[in-house]
Parts: C-alpha cells; sequence; structure tokens
C-alpha cells in the first residue's frame, strides 16, 4: 500500500475510535413506579442528572409491577445499553433476569432497595440507605421522646420490599428492648398517601383514643394518616404522636409546624452517586459492594432551620 493510502486508512481508523469513543453512555434504569413523593424525586434526580452529564437514559416506570420491571430489564439488554440501574419492587425473583444481563456483560447497579440472591455475583453493587438504621432512629427517637405514651399503630410499606421489611424489623427488635411500648395494630398503606389515610381512618374506627402513637414507613402514608387524624377531630402531633420516614420537604414542614413529631431522611437524590459509579464501572475501576447514604433525623427542634435547604 502506498503511503498516502496507508496515512488516510489509518486517519480513517483512528476517526472510527475515537467516534467509538465519544458514543455517550447509555443507562437503563428500571424504577418502581411513581408511588410517592420521594420516588418522584428520586426519578427526577436520576433523569437530570443524566441530562446534564450527556448520558441517554433508557426509563422505564414499573408501575409497581416486578414483572413490569423484569420486562424492562430484558428490554435494555436487548438493546445493549451500557449499564442497568435497578430499583427493585420486591426483593426476591430477580437472578434468572440478572443472569441474563452478566452473559451479555451488562453491569447491573441495584439502588435504593436490596435484593435476596443466590449469587452476589449478579449484580455490580448496590447504593442506598440503611433501611435497618432508618427504621432504628425513629424508634430510638421514640424511646427518648414519648413520655407516658406506649400504644402503637403501625403503617407498613409495600409488602416485600426491602425498604418496608427492614423498617418493620427495626421497629420491632427496638419493641422488644422498650417494654413498656405495646403495638396495638399494623396494616399496610403500600407508600401511598391515599392508602395512608384509608388505613388510618380504619385503624382510628377500630382502635379510638388507644392510639397514642403512630410509625409510618414513609411520609406519604403519614401525610395521608394526618388528613384521616384531623378529620376525626383529633390534633396530630398532640394527641398523637407521628414519627416517620424519608423527611421530604413537606414532612419537614409538617414537623415544624408542629403536626408530625419525627421524620427521619432518606435521601432519594441518588442521580450524581449512580452515575459517577457507572463511569467508574466502565472504566474498569474497582467499586465497594455495598454504599450507604448517611442520614439526618428532624424533630421540632431542628426542622424549621432545615427547611431552607431541603431540596426535594
Amino acid at each position: 500500500m502506498k503511503l498516502p493510502r496507508l496515512l488516510s486508512a489509518l486517519a480513517l481508523g483512528l476517526c472510527a475510535v475515537a467516534a467509538a469513543f465519544a458514543k455517550p453512555v447509555t443507562v437503563g434504569f428500571a424504577q418502581t413506579g411513581a408511588e410517592s413523593a420521594w420516588r418522584t424525586a428520586n426519578t427526577n434526580s436520576l433523569k437530570s442528572e443524566a441530562e446534564k452529564r450527556g448520558i441517554v437514559l433508557k426509563f422505564a416506570d414499573g408501575q409497581s409491577k416486578q414483572e413490569n420491571q423484569i420486562r424492562a430489564l430484558r428490554s435494555f439488554i436487548a438493546q445493549g445499553v451500557d449499564a442497568i440501574v435497578l430499583a427493585p419492587i420486591v426483593t426476591t425473583g430477580w437472578d434468572p433476569v440478572l443472569r441474563e444481563a452478566r452473559r451479555a456483560k451488562i453491569p447491573v447497579i441495584i439502588m435504593d432497595r436490596k435484593i435476596e440472591t443466590s449469587d452476589e455475583s449478579l449484580y455490580t453493587a448496590f447504593i442506598g440507605s440503611d433501611f435497618y438504621k432508618e427504621g432504628a432512629m425513629a424508634a430510638d427517637w421514640l424511646a427518648q421522646n414519648a413520655g407516658s405514651r406506649t400504644r402503637i399503630v403501625e403503617l407498613q410499606g409495600e409488602p416485600g420490599s426491602a425498604a418496608a421489611n427492614e423498617r418493620r424489623r427495626a421497629f420491632a427488635d427496638a419493641l422488644a428492648k422498650h417494654t413498656q411500648f405495646q403495638m396495638l395494630d399494623s396494616q399496610t398503606g403500600n407508600f401511598r398517601r391515599a392508602e395512608g389515610k384509608q388505613v388510618m381512618e380504619a385503624l382510628l374506627k377500630k382502635h379510638g383514643k388507644a392510639i397514642e402513637i403512630l410509625y409510618s414507613h414513609n411520609d406519604d402514608m403519614a401525610l395521608g394518616a394526618i388528613q384521616a387524624i384531623e378529620e376525626a377531630g383529633l390534633k396530630p402531633g398532640q394527641d398523637i404522636l407521628i414519627v416517620s420516614i424519608d423527611a421530604i420537604g413537606e414532612a419537614v414542614k409538617t414537623v415544624a409546624e408542629g403536626r408530625m413529631n419525627c421524620t427521619v431522611e432518606c435521601n432519594p437524590l441518588f442521580g450524581p452517586k449512580v452515575y459517577d459509579l457507572v463511569a467508574k464501572i466502565l472504566a474498569g475501576e474497582k467499586v465497594d459492594k455495598q454504599m450507604y447514604n448517611v442520614d439526618a433525623l428532624f424533630d421540632t427542634t431542628t426542622a424549621t432551620a432545615a427547611l431552607p435547604t431541603r431540596q426535594y
């Protein structure tokens, strides 16, 4: 081959390599749904951060059904995305589709909720909050601040989800230590505000003024329950102590107003952390298998000062 042709071929080859490297990263994100303000903030964080970084984000709303999320993951695999982010609705049943992702050499990041698997190598990393610690923080706050109030009702999150499982387990473990407390009733509100209101209405009809404390697995259910309490002619935060988890802006404001007593933070703004992690994985860097956010607690002594800086 003559030198000009050789140089031309080399230039074309280098352009092709450069183009390959310049190709934007594509990430598939299988979200649980849009069941709460927390979840909406979580989705928005990943979407807005992807846009900032020039990442092509393929988003799928699971609509609270595992089969929808599995279908989305298979679609991402078929499309050959560079990485997959999964916020699992439930803890089990993921191994077959994760094996498919591994065969396609697509790294999977589990975000927010943990999974139970027979093979931990099926996913690359988990990034989220410590749900057990959140439940324990809520229980510890009650033990220090409940005074003579002891009778509790619990609003559970989505059955089978890691958040509901761990927040319930932590609270039950704490009650075993603080034997003065009594669990009157525990019902699921599926992390949804409307269901939290409906379940609280039923609990008030069933137990009446025997209810002294409400422990809610998330703020949306607690805010729904507050509506039910007020419609029953009671004062939330006074007649019934309310302890919740998530620390969305509306809940922190409600704590500052005295209508909720405490909310434990569960930060939903995963976008920057998730894409930093994706970049490291795609660059071949070693990453930690599990990463946790550091979450705070807001009660009437801290909520007002925190309001101006809340991002969700």
